[in-house]
């Protein structure tokens, strides 16, 4: 990015190289820097809308992380938007603890704070054991979260002051409903959902009537057109039906990518990367990377990434129906499911759960938990299950896939497979490992794992 200076602490100035001139913001030189302009006046001249005022990272959940522009003029709309959206005052104080680089914390923490003249209260690291005891502490009454970190404060001990806090709201992303229903159980807080990501070209928002599974409905007024589009025919998809349990059951035609017609909305472009954002508008339309499908009210469901397809037996589906299910099941408090290598064609899925503490995994009751699902498809039942201690997540607290994938079967993790269709575990050996990679390269199919 061309950066002339980085602005660090003394905790992590030596990860700066020695060609950058860095300014160590927890030093006395810095101290003695600011002195001078104690009593000094803000600057007379109004800002300029049109002015870049920071780089926002997305995440690299999937590819490369892209530095996303941000205005002056982005950033007052947003925090204007955030204010009235959540009910944020100045008598409020928010609650910071995700991180600084994400647009979550800039954009719907910080933004709005600024806008009404709200106290903002910043945690350096977010921690599940010690969210409760900031809040009291210092009076928060709104937070925000990304990604895992409401599964992590469920999973801390519950006790008898869990409501004894002055909490009124949480805004974030990815939360399962479980979790948010798990949440406002125990702590008498609402959370509320949103979709969005960093380029906030394609804004969803949940209201009163948005069913639990899905996204929400696109933002009114923002002269958006949003719609689910085939990548290949960019026909837009049919509309989701589901049977008599929620089980959607026209994926295949029903999913694809979420796309504004109208162009890239709030989208400013990918700082000195042209390629990158061409990429993102094509032929007029701002193409997100992400999967979805929509039903008949016009709510939208999130499928997954681009990146979370998975074609078994030549049928065609997404990562995130099957997650949700997943989520419900004894014991696990995280979940990623992925496309790993058939042996002959196509993929079979694999999934990478997480263990409440205190809990084993039980193939058995795994097993007849999948049986019991009337919402799982014919062709989801994951046919090799990794045990972790730790899901791998981004710094943003999103889970990150491409290590998982990158593994596969070749982990040192305990794992249980199906060896054949019937739903029933085993342990999984080296052997049978041995026997699946001679498969591949019997088949000639990729192997990046030899």
């Amino acid at each position: 990015t061309d950066c002339q200076f980085v602005f660090t602490d003394t905790a992590q100035v030596s990860l700066v190289p020695d060609s950058v001139e860095t300014i160590v913001v927890d030093s006395p030189d810095y101290a003695a820097l600011l002195v001078a302009h104690d009593a000094a006046k803000l600057p007379a001249d109004d800002p300029d809308p049109a002015t870049a005022l920071f780089l926002l990272f997305t995440s690299g959940s999937t590819s490369a992380p892209k530095a996303v522009v941000c205005t002056t003029g982005r950033l007052a709309n947003t925090g204007v938007r955030a204010a009235a959206g959540y009910g944020v005052t100045r008598a409020d104080t928010c609650y910071c603890c995700m991180p600084l680089f994400h647009g979550n914390a800039l954009m719907a923490c910080w933004a709005p704070a600024l806008t009404v003249g709200a106290t903002v209260v910043l945690r350096r690291r977010f921690s599940a054991s010690g969210f409760l005891d900031d809040v009291r502490r210092y009076g928060c009454t709104y937070f925000t979260y990304v990604g895992r970190t409401i599964a992590y404060i469920l999973a801390s001990e519950p006790t008898a002051f869990d409501r004894d806090h002055s909490l009124r709201l949480g805004f974030g992303t990815e939360a399962s409903a479980r979790d948010r229903d798990g949440f406002n159980t125990r702590f008498g807080c609402a959370l509320v959902e949103g979709y969005g990501s960093s380029e906030s070209a394609v804004v969803i928002m949940r209201t009163p009537d948005t069913p639990p599974a899905a996204l929400g409905r696109p933002r009114e007024g923002d002269g958006s057109d949003i719609a689910v589009i085939d990548p290949e025919s960019a026909v837009e998809c049919a509309v989701a039906e589901f049977d008599e349990h929620g089980a959607l059951v026209n994926g295949h035609d029903a999913i694809g990518e979420l796309v504004n017609r109208n162009g890239g909305g709030a989208f400013e472009g990918y700082y000195a990367n042209d390629e990158a954002t061409a990429g993102r508008l094509r032929d007029g339309w701002y193409w997100t990377g992400d999967l979805a499908y929509r039903d008949a009210d016009g709510f939208f469901y999130f499928a997954g990434r681009d990146a979370d397809w998975l074609r078994v037996d030549s049928e065609n589906f997404a990562a995130a129906p099957i997650e949700a299910i997943l989520d419900r099941a004894p014991g696990v408090v995280m979940v990623a499911v992925y496309a790993v290598p058939d042996p002959r064609t196509g993929d079979q899925v694999m999934a990478a759960v997480e263990m409440a503490p205190g809990r084993s995994f039980d193939p058995i009751e795994f097993a007849e938990f999948l049986v019991a699902q009337r919402d799982l498809g014919t062709k989801w039942a994951p046919r090799f299950v990794r045990v972790t201690s730790s899901i791998p997540l981004t710094a943003n607290n999103k889970v990150d896939k491409q290590p998982l994938r990158a593994k596969s079967w070749h982990c040192t993790d305990v794992m249980w497979w199906r060896p054949t269709r019937e739903i029933a575990y085993v342990a999984f050996t080296a052997t049978d490992r041995a026997i699946l990679d001679s498969e591949l390269a019997t088949n000639h199919r990729p192997n990046p794992f030899s």
